[in-house]
């Protein structure tokens, strides 16, 4: 019997020992599951499907400044927000043909110029404006307006600055509407670009 007292305590003991091995795991299974948690929508703002864009001339002018390969302040810079087909009919369909547009969406579309230029020979001075657009079938009309800091659009004329007609031309099918600068020997086309149909405004400087 003094043998066999001994004996079942050590059992009991190792058996208590097992018992506490898959607590210790379940533990450490908790501990690593909370580096690994499924993301949750962002509470601080939506997401925004048509997200906000800019486009300098100099193209990439922020790189080249960081890179130290620019020193001169940038001619102009357009700030927009690109929306996206989507299957959508745009032109004569979402955008009504004659009705105005904010060139992209969310706040109304800015273009500012960092010096004095000029547009189809009228003098634009440096400054901030809004830019939108009233589509045609066949051309443009680009608009630059003094009423700024808008979501959507206002067309207030007392704050028109002028007006530019420019044709377009029909293009393969493009998803996100775009709005780059490229360079010309006057200048810089403004380029505006959106599901079948491609504007430029040529800008002198």
């Amino acid at each position: 019997m003094r043998y066999f007292l001994p004996a079942i305590a050590f059992v009991f003991f190792l058996s208590c020992r097992e018992n506490e091995k898959p607590a210790a795991s379940k533990a450490e299974n908790n501990d690593s599951s909370l580096a690994i948690r499924t993301p949750v929508p962002n509470p601080y703002s939506e997401v925004d499907v048509s997200p906000m864009d800019m486009s300098y001339f100099p193209i990439d002018y922020p790189k080249l400044k960081m890179d130290e390969r620019i020193s001169s302040p940038p001619v102009m810079r357009v700030i927009y927000s690109r929306p996206h087909k989507g299957g959508r009919k745009i032109f004569g369909g979402i955008l009504k043909y004659g009705a105005y547009w904010r060139l992209g969406a969310n706040e109304g579309t800015e273009i500012e110029f960092f010096r004095g230029v000029t547009i189809q020979g009228k003098k634009i001075n440096a400054g901030r404006y809004s830019i939108y657009c009233y589509p045609q079938e066949t051309k443009w009309t680009i608009v630059l307006n003094n009423n700024l800091y808008s979501w959507g659009l206002k067309a207030d004329t007392t704050k028109e600055v002028s007006r530019f007609e420019i044709p377009i031309k029909n293009i393969p099918p493009l998803e996100y509407f775009s709005v780059v600068f490229q360079p010309t020997a006057e200048g810089a086309n403004l380029v505006m670009a959106w599901d079948n149909v491609e504007a430029k405004l040529p800008i002198s400087f």
